[in-house]
């Protein structure tokens, strides 16, 4: 029985000490509503069974395709009941079979909490004994708060299927250890499962996450789908698992600078007014796509099948204007390009629908074009095939799931017919690193350059775009004002944006238009009101840069003009985070890509370097068993330890891939670690020595 001393009453006694004055009774007043946290499992009395049906004023993830024989399902079950005291066991096993059978997983969805709302609260309001620990309380709740996670009740943040854990049981362990935690432990997290408190040191992570490890010859989508009905595995995407998700705003500001870089290498433009940007998804993640084309000053159409997720985004305000009708479409696109109308639009539609309407105007009027639906998992709610409703295909992939596949793939082909017509006219294309090209490809899609089928006829963004930037040391640099109030996220935005200005001044040729596109998006944050959930921002940076505003952020805290400490993190996309020959790696050309050294290396060298917690993840946005990729959090206490911890961890964090793709001979990576190298004598990379191509060709003459 996973059964650990609760600290509750120690809260409820804080809460009614008499000796308190009734402004403190005030102050932790979501104190008491969040004391629960602490208690762990609902056991006596059980919470109430759960309807028949879901909620359908939720999303929910897809029905999983029914894969497990009669004796897997008794040991999914019997996995399930692990958590629970023999006594309950002849209740909840025929409620988790009846889940198991309908929905193709164990969601445990009789404890999902209801005594509280789910969402980021102020650090002050959570029952852990250490700052750390609350810190990483509200970051968990933040993934699934049901204004920012896709689908809530299933526990998934993002993706379809980047989970934050497998079940409900699992989250409220998590809560009650985090409560428990002193800074001489650290919990091991195992795919979603709390394996428990294991004594450590205060310079040790308070937790450790791996996320889907696998022995690499098992780590397929067949394995997956199996150990994850059974509860033994769980898909972490990226930022979902380990806890650092921060909604949509989390990759607008890629997205932004990979628009902007599109129009520079594609088009030849820095104004993108009248430029028409079309593509698909509005999901956790893809959401994104018409906020960025909008601070690009683009017109953008993005396909949505799912009317729900469309019309969330246009309630959060991310997308301007919706339409179901491709006649209505064409005609806002028309009218905005021609008067260089700076509008979103979402379409509520398949994408293939979409683009082939384009395909038929006689004039092209599609400059750029992408894609970001979840191709990573395309045959369980990723993507959805043309011909087919939303409604009916959520009931064909579990009930027939052949066809569905069979149905998808002549979608795929279709979709890249498209796509060959419109960029025969004149549309450049990239792939999002969303596992497009490599599912088309699988379709039988025209897809490939030539019958040798080795190379894609369109490139990935970091292939194309992003490469050279991560190759700079820049990327996604993130952090959440733990105190909850606005006013502290607007000072950090001040704060950075000033750091931002002065880089900028004394950049080199090399980085000065980074530095000069990040200080207008950060200058820009506040008004475009990018927020969704924690009072989080996100900003691409160097090193040299992370470093500064970090010992800035942590300046603050310690002199009182924030209210409480900052978390820095970043997507596990980024400079060093993640291997994935398809997207993160797919600019290293020395034959190296399809390795997952730097990752690891990251992971493990954050861990000791000073990260609170750490994660790695098999996965992420190109699929299972398609890269490896990592992240952190570190909280910023004011503290001269928190100073020295972000010191240490950021100059690795960003320079360990730097490192790794001047290795590849990246002439933008040499150019930094040279410099870093000069900056500090401590530092000493191995650098490439490069040979003549003539020598080379010379050799099979």
């Amino acid at each position: 029985r996973p059964c650990i001393k609760s600290p509750l009453v120690r809260f409820l006694h804080l809460i009614f000490d008499s000796n308190q004055m009734s402004t403190s009774t005030v102050t932790i007043t979501h104190t008491s509503q969040l004391a629960s946290l602490a208690a762990g499992l609902p056991l006596n009395p059980l919470p109430p069974a759960p309807p028949a049906d879901r909620d359908p004023n939720v999303p929910h993830a897809p029905k999983r395709v029914p894969i497990l024989s009669t004796e897997d399902k008794k040991l999914a079950i019997r996995n399930a009941l692990r958590y629970f005291p023999s006594e309950l066991h002849a209740v909840l096993a025929p409620e988790f079979l009846a889940e198991l059978e309908k929905y193709g997983h164990i969601y445990m969805y009789r404890f999902r909490p209801t005594n509280y709302a789910m969402k980021a609260y102020p650090i002050d309001q959570y029952p852990a004994q250490t700052t750390q620990a609350k810190c990483i309380q509200m970051m968990i709740m933040n993934n699934l708060d049901p204004a920012v996670a896709q689908f809530p009740h299933e526990l998934i943040t993002y993706g379809g299927n980047g989970a934050v854990f497998q079940n409900w049981a699992q989250y409220h362990l998590v809560m009650q250890y985090l409560s428990e935690m002193t800074e001489n432990q650290t919990l091991a997290m195992y795919s979603g499962h709390p394996l428990g408190l294991f004594p450590s040191h205060p310079n040790a992570p308070r937790v450790v996450i791996t996320n889907g490890m696998m022995i690499p010859q098992f780590s397929d989508k067949d394995h997956y789908e199996k150990l994850s009905a059974m509860g033994n595995t769980m898909y972490g995407q990226m930022t979902a698992g380990s806890y650092c998700y921060i909604g949509p705003q989390g990759i607008v500001h890629g997205t932004t600078l990979t628009v902007l870089n599109a129009g520079r290498k594609y088009l030849n433009v820095n104004d993108l007014a009248g430029k028409v940007f079309v593509t698909s998804g509005l999901g956790g993640m893809s959401g994104a796509q018409p906020k960025a084309a909008k601070i690009c000053g683009c017109v953008s159409v993005t396909a949505e099948i799912d009317e729900k997720a469309a019309k969330k985004r246009h309630a959060q305000g991310w997308v301007d204007l919706i339409s179901s009708s491709l006649d209505d479409v064409i005609r806002m696109v028309k009218q905005a390009r021609s008067s260089k109308a700076n509008i979103s639009i979402a379409y509520v539609g398949n994408i293939v629908d979409l683009l082939e309407r384009f395909a038929e105007e006689e004039e092209n009027i599609v400059d750029l074009g992408s894609d970001q639906t979840s191709l990573h998992n395309p045959y369980n709610g990723g993507y959805y095939p043309v011909g087919v409703s939303f409604e009916e295909s959520n009931k064909m992939m579990y009930a027939d799931p052949s066809k569905f596949k069979e149905l998808v793939q002549v979608s795929l082909r279709r979709h890249v017919n498209a796509i060959n017509k419109l960029v025969a006219r004149g549309m450049s294309f990239w792939d999002y690193g969303n596992s497009f090209l490599l599912e088309a490809g699988r379709a039988g899609a025209d897809i490939f350059r030539d019958e040798s089928k080795s190379k894609f006829k369109y490139p990935s963004y970091v292939e194309d775009i992003m490469g050279d930037i991560f190759s700079l040391g820049f990327g996604p640099f993130r952090w959440v004002c733990s105190s909850g109030d606005p006013a502290d996220l607007e000072l950090t935005d001040k704060v950075a944006g000033d750091i931002c200005e002065k880089l900028s001044g004394e950049a080199d040729e090399w980085s000065k238009m980074q530095y000069e596109d990040n200080l207008k998006w950060i200058r820009q944050a506040g008004p475009h009101k990018l927020v969704v959930g924690s009072q989080a921002r996100i900003l691409y940076s160097d090193q040299v840069g992370r470093s500064m505003i970090a010992q800035a952020f942590n300046e603050l805290v310690r002199d009182g003009k924030l209210k409480g400490p900052v978390i820095i993190s970043r997507d596990h996309h980024d400079v060093s985070g993640t291997d994935s020959p398809y997207r993160e790696t797919s600019n290293i050309t020395d034959g190296s890509n399809t390795t997952a050294d730097m990752a690891v290396q990251n992971f493990v060298g954050d861990a000791f370097r000073g990260a609170t917690w750490c994660a790695l993840h098999n996965g992420g946005g190109t699929g299972w068993g398609m890269a490896m990729n990592g992240g952190f959090g570190l909280v910023l206490d004011g503290s001269a330890d928190a100073s020295r911890r972000a010191s240490e961890m950021l100059f690795w964090d960003v320079l360990n891939g730097v490192s790794r793709r001047a290795w590849g001979r990246n002439a933008n990576a040499e150019h930094v670690i040279d410099k870093a190298q000069k900056a500090n004598p401590s530092l000493k990379v191995t650098m490439p020595n490069h040979a003549d191509d003539n020598l080379l060709d010379g050799l099979f003459q």
